[in-house]
């Protein structure tokens, strides 16, 4: 179904005049596109000059009906939704990961992000997706690296003695050959003027 421009105290003169004053380009080329359908332009043509499908054009006719020139600008983003976490939960995320994982209390020997998406369901009863515990973990400035896992048993004291008497082995030196005269075959050759002479 057509959506009409119902709202006429603009002409086409008009829009084109706000359009050129206007510092919102996107604004500009609907209203752009409106002042041609007023011409007489069909709407397929009118959105394809200013650069949108037909559809996109219907929806700003109803933005435009409704509200004016102003209801052609985007309307600015509320921030998305709301945090599930307080500042202090987050807190406590961020620690949790900078400590790492207890294998007694939390069953794993690194963090994952099932692993932390569980505990917050634990420790905070709020339930996240594991696509979002991800995005959190960035907006906290944590990477995604993959660690070699710590054994629980593991004695760091015989690790660094183990690695005090593991002897430390350099690539032989490189000692240049004495530059012979040789020929092809490998047998010293004569100087030239050795040959000669005889």
């Amino acid at each position: 179904m057509t959506v009409s421009i119902t709202r006429l105290e603009h002409t086409p003169a008009d829009l084109r005049r706000e359009a050129g004053r206007s510092a919102d380009a996107r604004a500009s080329r609907r209203m752009l596109a409106l002042a041609l359908v007023m011409e007489g332009q069909s709407r397929e043509a009118a959105a394809r000059n200013c650069g949108m499908d037909r559809q996109t054009l219907r929806d700003w006719v109803h933005h435009y009906n409704a509200e004016g020139v102003a209801g052609l600008s985007d309307r600015p983003h509320g921030g998305g939704a709301p945090r599930k976490l307080t500042e202090e939960q987050e807190a406590a995320l961020a620690e949790w990961v900078r400590r790492g994982p207890v294998l007694e209390t939390d069953g794993v020997v690194r963090w994952r992000v099932v692993d932390l998406r569980q505990k917050i369901a634990r420790e905070f009863d709020v339930e996240l997706h594991e696509r979002s515990v991800g995005k959190l973990l960035r907006r906290l400035r944590f990477r995604r690296l993959s660690v070699r896992p710590r054994h629980p048993e593991a004695d760091p004291a015989a690790q660094q003695t183990h690695k005090k008497t593991i002897p430390i082995w350099s690539p032989p030196s490189f000692r240049p050959r004495p530059e012979a005269n040789r020929s092809s075959s490998g047998c010293k050759m004569k100087p030239a003027s050795a040959s000669k002479a005889a």
